[in-house]
C-alpha cells in the first residue's frame, strides 16, 4: 500500500476505537444515572409502604386489633414481607426497560 492507503487505513482504525469508547462512555452514563434512579425509586416505595404499615397499625390500635407494645413488630414484619414481595423485585425494570428501548431504537435505526 502506498502512503495515503495507510493513514486512511490508521485513520479508519483510530476512529472505530473512538466510536467504542464514545459507546463505553454511554453504557457507563446510563448505568450510573438507572443506577440513581433505582435508588431513588426503591426509597421512595420503602417509604410509602412503611407509612401505610404505620396506619394499618394506628387502625388496628384504635379498633383493639393491636397491642401499642406490638406496633413495631406489626411494622417490621410488614417490611420483611415488602422486601421479600413481587413489587420490590419490579422496581428493577429501571435497569431493564431504558436498556431494551435503546436496544430497539438502534435495531430500527440501523436495520430498518
Amino acid at each position: 500500500m502506498d502512503k495515503t492507503g495507510r493513514r486512511t487505513a490508521q485513520f479508519t482504525e483510530l476512529m472505530e476505537g473512538w466510536r467504542m469508547l464514545g459507546l463505553i462512555r454511554l453504557a457507563v452514563a446510563g448505568f450510573v444515572g438507572l443506577t440513581v434512579v433505582y435508588v431513588v425509586v426503591s426509597l421512595y416505595s420503602r417509604s410509602v409502604r412503611r407509612e401505610r404499615l404505620e396506619e394499618r397499625a394506628a387502625e388496628k390500635i384504635a379498633e383493639g386489633d393491636l397491642e401499642e407494645s406490638r406496633r413495631e413488630a406489626f411494622i417490621e414484619k410488614g417490611m420483611r414481607d415488602y422486601e421479600e414481595s413481587l413489587r420490590r423485585k419490579l422496581i428493577l425494570g429501571v435497569f431493564v426497560v431504558p436498556v431494551i428501548a435503546v436496544i430497539a431504537i438502534v435495531v430500527a435505526t440501523n436495520f430498518m
